[in-house]
C-alpha cells in the first residue's frame, strides 16, 4: 500500500513558488531513501533536535553565565525563540516552515562555552591553524562530529539545510573568488569541495528569515535580561526613540503597571513590530524581484527578508546600547576575562597532554597527529564543552579556577 502524501498534507498547498520545495531537494551527500511520512526538511529538523550538540546548548552562555540566575537566556532558550520567530516569518511569507525552523535550530551549534568570549579566546589559540569560526564549527558538527548513524558521520542533512546554515547571513564569497567578509573558513571550503554549497550566492528565503529572526530574538531578550540584571533601566531605553514609543504606548494603556508586566508588554510589542517590518519589506522586494523559483531568490543580488531603513537604524542603535550598557559593563568584562582564561588554560593543557581530553573520539590517535590536526581536534573538543563542563574540567586540572559571577 502506497501512502498518499497529499492526503497527509504534504502537497505544495499554499507554499509560494519561490519557496524551497521539500519534495524536490537537491539531496544529501550520502543518498538516502525518502520517508513516506516526513519531508526531507522535516527529517533534517528532527535530526537536529535529537543531537548531542542541541542538548548541550542548555548549558552554554548567551550573555549571562548560568550561575547568575535560572531565568536568564541560555544558548538553548535563545535558539528556541529564534526558531519560533523564524517559523512565524516563514508562515507569513508562505515558505517552507520546517526548513526555516531547522536552520534556526542549528545556527548556534558551533558556539563555544561562555559565548563570544569563549569563541574569541579559542580563535586566538587556533590562529596559527586557521582560527576558529562558530559558523564553520556548526558545519563541522553536522557533517563530521556528530556520530549517530551507522553509514556516515554527521547528520547527512539536505543541501538546502546546509546551505542555510552556512549562508544564512549572506554570501561568503564575493566576486573574483575573494571572501565577502574576510577569508572563508577552511572547514567550509573543505566541505564545499565535496558538496558545493554555492557560497557566492544568497541563501533561500527560509535561511534569510532564520537569520533576521536571530537579530529580532537577541535584540529583544538581551534587553529583557539586561533589565532583569539591573544593567539596563527603563530610563536607558528612552534613549532609543523606537523603544521610547513602545513604553509610552504601554504606559498610556496600562497606567501603574508593575515592572515585570511592563517589561513583557514592551518586549512583545518590539517583536511584533520587527516581525511585521520584515514581512512588509520582504513583500515589497518580492514584488520588485518577482522570483519564480528559489533559484531566483538565490540570484536576486540582495537579501529579501531584512529590515526597512528605519528599523535598520533602530536595530543598530539597540545593538550599540547593548554593547555599551551590558556587553562592555565592567562586571561582565570581569567575568569574560575569567572565562577566557579558562578556555586558554584548557587549550594549552590539552595540547600538552591530549589524554586529558577524556572520552574524546580520537583519544588513542591524537597524540601522534601533526600539530595542525591535533590543534583542530582540541578545538573541536573545547568548542563542544558546556560552561559547566569546562569549569568542572578546569577545576580538575588546575589549582585555581576563576569565579564566574
Amino acid at each position: 500500500m502506497t501512502l498518499d502524501r497529499h492526503a497527509l498534507g504534504f502537497g505544495s498547498g499554499d507554499r509560494a513558488i519561490f519557496a524551497s520545495d521539500p519534495w524536490n531537494s537537491r539531496g544529501r551527500l550520502y543518498p538516502e531513501t525518502s520517508s513516506a511520512t516526513r519531508s526531507d526538511f522535516q527529517r533534517d529538523r528532527d535530526r537536529i533536535v535529537h543531537t548531542t550538540a542541541f542538548r548541550r546548548l542548555k548549558h552554554k552562555t548567551q550573555v549571562f553565565i548560568a550561575a547568575d540566575g535560572d531565568h536568564y537566556r541560555t544558548r538553548l532558550t535563545h535558539t528556541i525563540e529564534v526558531a519560533q520567530i523564524a517559523r512565524a516569518l516563514a508562515r507569513a511569507l508562505k515558505l517552507d516552515e520546517d526548513l526555516a525552523e531547522g536552520v534556526a535550530l542549528v545556527h548556534d551549534f558551533g558556539h563555544t562555552p561562555f559565548g563570544h568570549t569563549g569563541e574569541d579566546a579559542l580563535h586566538e589559540m587556533l590562529k596559527p591553524y586557521g582560527g576558529f569560526d562558530h559558523n564553520a564549527q556548526s558545519l563541522r558538527i553536522v557533517t563530521k562530529l556528530e556520530r549517530r548513524y551507522a553509514e556516515f558521520d554527521g547528520l547527512n542533512l539536505t543541501w538546502e539545510s546546509l546551505e542555510g546554515l552556512v549562508k544564512h547571513n549572506g554570501p561568503l564569497m564575493g566576486k573574483g573568488g575573494q571572501g565577502a567578509h574576510g577569508p572563508v573558513p577552511q572547514p567550509i571550503l573543505d566541505y564545499c569541495a565535496l558538496h558545493d554549497l554555492e557560497i557566492g550566492s544568497f541563501a533561500s528565503l527560509e535561511a534569510q528569515v532564520a537569520a533576521i529572526a536571530d537579530d529580532i530574538a537577541y535584540n529583544t531578550h538581551d534587553i529583557d535580561d539586561g533589565l532583569r540584571s539591573g544593567y539596563l533601566t527603563f530610563d536607558m531605553l528612552e534613549e532609543i526613540p523606537f523603544l521610547a514609543g513602545l513604553m509610552r504606548e504601554v504606559r498610556d494603556r496600562y497606567p501603574n503597571l508593575e515592572s515585570g508586566r511592563f517589561t513583557h508588554e514592551i518586549m512583545r510589542r518590539q517583536i511584533t513590530a520587527m516581525v511585521e517590518d520584515v514581512i512588509t519589506v520582504a513583500q515589497t522586494r518580492l514584488k520588485q524581484v518577482r522570483p519564480e523559483s528559489v533559484v531566483d531568490v538565490r540570484q536576486a543580488g540582495q537579501a529579501i527578508a531584512t529590515f526597512s531603513d528605519q528599523m535598520f537604524v533602530t536595530d543598530r542603535d539597540i545593538k550599540a546600547m547593548l554593547m555599551k550598557r551590558i556587553y562592555r559593563h565592567p562586571d561582565v568584562m570581569r567575568v569574560r576575562e575569567g572565562a577566557a582564561s579558562i578556555v586558554v588554560d584548557l587549550y594549552r593543557a590539552f595540547m600538552s597532554d591530549p589524554l586529558q581530553m577524556q572520552k574524546h573520539y580520537w583519544i588513542d590517535q591524537i597524540a601522534g597527529m601533526a600539530e595542525p590536526a591535533k590543534a583542530r581536534h582540541v578545538g573541536d573538543y573545547l568548542a563542544g564543552m558546556t560552561d559547566t563542563y569546562a569549569i568542572a574540567t578546569h577545576r580538575r586540572l588546575f589549582d585555581h579556577t576563576p569565579e564566574l559571577r
